[in-house]
């Protein structure tokens, strides 16, 4: 590798919004985030799938596989 042309990669503190503090690597000393992995909702499993329009259900009435019939023998 060349000498002096990449940046300086040290310890650097991410601070986000709700208040959590991580530790990471970076080119900047300090970082500040709006969300986190801690307060996302779909990493806190509060995700919610919005159907307004009821496209999920079409999809499902649509594409959904029709029993198969027993054959009598």
């Amino acid at each position: 590798m060349k000498e002096g042309i990449h940046p300086n990669y040290a310890v650097a503190t991410v601070h986000c919004a709700c208040g959590n503090i991580v530790q990471t690597r970076s080119t900047k000393k300090e970082l500040a985030v709006d969300i986190c992995s801690k307060c996302h909702p779909f990493f806190t499993g509060k995700h919610k799938v919005m159907d307004t329009a009821g496209k999920i259900e079409k999809f499902r009435k649509k594409y959904a596989l029709k029993p198969q019939q027993k054959k009598n023998a």
